[in-house]
Parts: C-alpha cells; sequence; structure tokens
C-alpha cells in the first residue's frame, strides 16, 4: 500500500524523476525570462514587461559568482499547470509577468545630457545645495541644466551672487507653458516628499529616471543623503543604480453627458494638451480623493468597478490610491501600507458612516469610477495629489485605472531596504520598548513548572 503525506500519494521513481526534468525547464525559462528585464528587449505597460522571445541575459556562472539573483521572487509561474488537465490559456499576444525587483536596474541607451534640478522653494539648506549641485553639473559634467523659471524669481535666490552667476548658465521653463518630455534625461530632485511629488506632476507621459536627495520634513520618498551626491550621482549617471517602478494613477474627471464620458473604458481616453483639459486628465502619484468638501452634509457617493456598482459611500470621502500613495493620506485613513512595487489600487473610505466600510485592494488596471449620488444632498469636491482641486456634481465622473507611465524611481539600496528603512525611521513602523528576557531562577518545582522542565521521574 502507498503512503500518503500531506495528503498526496507517493511518486513512483520514474514519475520523480520525469517531473523534476519537467520542473527544471519551466524554471529555467522563468529565470531567463525574469533576470532579462536589464535588456532593452521587450515594451514596458502598466509597469510590467511585456514578454519576449529572445532575451538577451540569461543564466551565467558569472551571475551566480557574482551574487546576483537567479530566480524571481514571485512563487506562481506562468505556465504552471492546475491538476492532470488545466493550466492558464497561453496568450502570447496579451501575456505580462511582473518584473523581478531585484532585476530592475537603470540602462541608459546613450549618455544622459541634460537634466532637471526641481528645488524646494524658500529653503536656505536646499538653496545651498542647489546652487553646489548645478555648478558641479555643468563643470565636472558638461551636462545642459534646467531648472524652473519661478526659483530665480525667489527673493532668497535673487539676492545669492553665486545663484545669479550660475542664472546665464541654465536653462528655464515654466509650468503649464513648456513641455519637458523629450527634452530632460534625468531628473534630480532636493527637497521632500512633496518636491518628488511636484516633479511626477510636469511629466504627464514617459518620465526620466528620478533621483531624490532627502532636505523636507518626512523624507519618505527621498533616500538620499546629499554630503555624498557628487559620487552618488556619478554611479547613477553611469548606470550603477537600481530601479523602483512607482505606479501612477490616471485620473479623468468626465463632465455630464461629455464626450469623454461616452468613452466605454478610461484606458481609451487620450489626453490632449489644451490648458482645460490638463487640469481634467492627470497622471496621480498618490491619491485621488473624492470628499464633501466644506459641506456639513455626509459625501454620498457611488463607487463602481469594472462597470459594477460595488457600494454607496456615506461618510467624508473617499481615497483611491497607488501603492506609493498607501503611506499617505491613506495610512491616515486606516489602510493597510503596500509596498510601491505591488501592482494595485487601494480604496479606502474616509470616516465612514459604518462599521464594516474597510479599505480594500484592488488589481491594476481596473476601471474605478465615482459619481454622486443621485440621493446625495450636495456636491462633491476632488483633488489630484492634492492639487486641480475641482467640484463634481449629480452625472459627473471621476474614472481611474493604473497609468501606462510609471515614475522611475533610483534607489540608494534596494527597494526592499529603503522601503523598510523609511517606514523604521519616518514612520517609526513597529517601534516600542523590547520585552525584558526572562531571569534566571533557581531550580525548584515552582520555576520548573513555570519553565516546562519538571522532572516527571520518582
Amino acid at each position: 500500500m502507498s503512503s500518503l503525506a500531506n495528503g498526496g500519494r507517493r511518486k513512483s521513481n520514474s514519475e520523480s524523476s520525469s517531473m523534476d526534468v519537467e520542473d527544471e525547464q519551466i524554471i529555467d525559462k522563468i529565470v531567463r525570462f525574469n533576470i532579462s528585464d536589464e535588456s532593452d528587449g521587450g515594451s514596458i505597460f502598466n509597469g510590467v514587461k511585456r514578454r519576449t522571445a529572445n532575451p538577451r541575459i540569461t543564466r551565467t556562472s558569472q551571475d551566480v559568482e557574482k551574487g546576483r539573483r537567479t530566480k524571481s521572487l514571485y512563487g506562481v509561474m506562468p505556465n504552471c499547470k492546475f491538476g492532470p488537465c488545466g493550466s492558464i490559456l497561453d496568450d502570447s499576444a496579451t501575456s505580462l509577468t511582473i518584473p523581478d525587483p531585484g532585476s530592475q536596474k537603470l540602462n541608459w541607451h546613450k549618455p544622459p545630457l541634460t537634466v532637471l534640478v526641481i528645488k524646494k522653494m524658500h529653503d536656505e539648506n536646499a538653496l545651498s545645495a542647489f546652487t553646489q549641485l548645478v555648478k558641479w553639473l555643468i563643470q565636472e559634467k558638461n551636462m545642459a541644466v534646467y531648472v524652473e523659471k519661478a526659483v530665480f524669481d525667489d527673493a532668497m535666490c535673487s539676492e545669492n551672487p553665486v545663484c545669479r552667476g550660475l542664472q546665464k548658465q541654465i536653462k528655464t521653463f515654466e509650468e503649464e507653458k513648456d513641455e519637458l518630455t523629450n527634452k530632460i534625461d534625468f531628473v534630480i530632485c532636493l527637497g521632500g516628499d512633496g518636491t518628488l511629488l511636484y516633479a511626477s506632476s510636469l511629466f504627464q507621459a514617459s518620465m526620466p529616471p528620478v533621483m531624490a536627495f532627502n532636505m523636507g520634513s518626512l523624507g519618505f520618498l527621498t533616500p538620499f543623503s546629499f554630503q555624498d551626491f557628487k559620487g552618488q550621482v556619478t554611479q547613477v549617471l553611469e548606470g550603477n543604480a537600481g530601479l523602483l517602478l512607482r505606479y501612477r494613477l490616471k485620473c479623468v474627471i468626465c463632465r455630464k453627458d461629455s464626450q469623454m464620458s461616452k468613452i466605454p473604458h478610461v484606458k481609451q481616453i487620450q489626453r490632449s494638451h489644451s490648458t482645460i483639459q490638463s487640469k481634467t486628465h492627470m497622471l496621480v502619484f498618490n491619491e485621488v480623493v473624492v470628499d464633501r468638501g466644506q459641506s456639513p452634509y455626509l459625501c454620498n457617493i457611488d463607487l463602481y468597478v469594472e462597470g459594477k456598482l460595488v457600494t454607496t459611500v456615506q461618510g467624508d470621502g473617499l481615497i483611491i490610491s497607488t501603492p506609493t500613495g498607501s503611506t499617505a493620506y491613506a495610512v491616515a485613513a486606516g489602510a493597510s501600507m503596500v509596498h510601491p512595487n505591488v501592482p494595485a489600487i487601494v480604496i479606502t473610505p474616509i470616516c465612514p458612516h459604518s462599521l464594516s466600510f474597510r479599505p480594500v485592494v484592488v488589481p491594476a488596471g481596473v476601471e474605478i469610477k465615482i459619481m454622486v449620488s443621485p440621493e446625495a444632498r450636495n456636491s462633491a469636491w476632488v483633488s489630484l495629489d492634492g492639487r486641480n482641486r475641482q467640484e463634481i456634481f449629480e452625472g459627473d465622473s471621476v474614472r481611474i485605472t493604473t497609468a501606462q507611465y510609471p515614475v522611475p524611481s533610483v534607489c540608494a539600496k534596494d527597494q526592499m531596504d529603503d522601503w523598510f528603512e523609511s517606514l523604521a525611521e519616518c514612520l517609526h513602523w513597529n517601534v516600542r520598548k523590547p520585552q525584558k528576557p526572562m531571569p534566571t531562577l533557581i531550580d525548584s518545582p515552582s520555576t520548573n513548572s513555570l519553565t516546562g522542565n519538571s522532572d516527571s521521574s520518582s
């Protein structure tokens, strides 16, 4: 009789060996694909890499010697089988896999020549770092530096002789007037988390790699210290850096009976460069917030997921956030903290008038639609990353999905170390006094019973 272990039958030797060979072949295919994200083959869509037929980088003995990860972090294999008969339908045209976080490395197709430097306004420390950085980039790295015109209009900068001297060597731009998408190769932020959010808003399509130096209050999203900026920036310019692809949300505010409201899916709505639509069609870095504004009444809004009404929100409002935004407003409202590399959208109610309304996480890519309920006593207000606050009425809709263009954030160490270090240092996650160890006790019948070492012999 064959023995059973963990609810399964024992395999014969021939069956076991054939399955081992098959598993090794499957794992080898996945290993070769997952570490090929360093290559320039394939395309990125919604922050995930499309399957490529001929990956450039394969598993080698040099990779093992250098300690590189040779297996994916993700346990589920794309071509896994379900029992003897079932498997996932193989559709190579639409098959997508999530890239292994350990293999997301920065790759310059050509040397970066232009850099955008974004500085925190009205801050002396940021101004000092700004002048040092810009002077070094121009003189030592021979790069063309772009800076927002408002920086030089600031009295703190205009009164600084070094800053005035650099102004003639810098190219300036104005927000909502100049398009930067095809002009900038690299972005450096000097400030806090808000500076990085502002940098994201400047690129409403593909965004260059961004390196953020912490000069703000919290610094959850800015892992770099400015003390060794020359060595750190040089490493990134040489391509020796890991990346974290931070998902963004595509948010479109559709007015009642407008043409955009008739388009079946928000992914099919194209963004124009008109000033009016730029405020109603945005890529959002942290969250979209719908709230009751100044009204004393409850916010009464309907929540749709993939076209189906899932619930009506009665409370102060609703937060739709990215995984990066889950540690911002959402976590203050009770949401779970989600690692930025997780493909998801977080839905969090704000002070719901219900004891059972808990935050939920849905897959990235689904369409979320929010509308003012017909039974609502008042309108609602929408804000995108805390900006562009607008009022919506019955018949209007806010349509949200995962954007095609993420923010490629440069890692100081790696994706996991940076995130958990920020949780510990910035949010003091799980900080408490440690429990004292059990004191050394003299052997006695009473102490033996406490420690579980009683002698049963007589």
